[in-house]
């Protein structure tokens, strides 16, 4: 049975939270929600699912709970929360940018702002889903510090960035520096259209293995079950 690249990148995104036990889950996107849904299902059952805001969800991302801001900001601050963000721009040691693209005083494109990403980066697990791996957003130094990275994450109990997943491959970093690693690449890519793709040198082991490929029981489930409308191709361009 054919596997899509966007059910790759399922797959990629779910196993962010193998084995976390019970935590919040908050996935930003649709295919990064899909993965959450997904590890819930299957390897993480005791993952509990947020909207990312103040809202628990069930398995199909109707509203389950009111999570009560107190609460959820014990959890967030204790490292209780595993959050994949998104990030219109990432550098090399994990830092993202969600704010604005050029100079902060006088920028040329005001995007989200800076949200939680600093609170969330310095308290609990953050991962990164990146729909369109390209230069402009792999780059080589972020225009602004919104998602704090390992070089600056000094002291920070419960800092950490597990992985980073594009539309291209899986990204962690295990280096002796902290750097980015290229742990896997997709099918159907390869190593050099990915560092091509990066603004900066990746860490790349001798021998870059291809990302897991879901079996039938997840590939039923994300067809099926998580996303029977297909929205993940709408996403994740093949």
């Amino acid at each position: 049975m054919t596997v899509s690249r966007s059910e790759y990148c399922v797959v990629a995104c779910a196993d962010a939270w193998r084995d976390n036990g019970e935590i919040l889950a908050a996935a930003m996107a649709p295919v990064s929600s899909f993965g959450a849904r997904l590890a819930k299902r299957t390897f993480s059952p005791d993952l509990l699912l947020t909207d990312g805001e103040a809202m628990l969800v069930d398995l199909d991302g109707a509203t389950e709970g009111w999570l009560p801001y107190r609460q959820h900001l014990t959890m967030v601050t204790g490292g209780k929360r595993h959050v994949m963000m998104g990030a219109s721009q990432i550098d090399r040691h994990g830092n993202q940018n969600i704010s604005c693209i050029g100079d902060w005083e006088r920028p040329t494109r005001q995007l989200l702002g800076v949200r939680g990403a600093p609170v969330n980066t310095l308290n609990n697990p953050v991962s990164y889903w990146v729909p369109r791996h390209s230069p402009r957003v792999f780059v080589e130094r972020v225009d602004m510090v919104c998602g704090v990275g390992y070089d600056r994450a000094a002291g920070a109990r419960h800092h950490r960035i597990p992985r980073v997943v594009s539309d291209l491959g899986v990204f962690d970093f295990e280096t002796e520096d902290r750097s980015m690693r290229l742990a896997s690449r997709h099918p159907g890519v390869t190593v050099e259209q990915i560092q091509e793709a990066t603004g900066f040198p990746l860490t790349i082991p001798a021998d870059v293995p291809y990302t897991r490929e879901p079996n039938a029981a997840e590939l039923r489930l994300i067809r099926e079950v998580i996303d029977p409308k297909g929205l993940r191709d709408r996403e994740v361009r093949t």
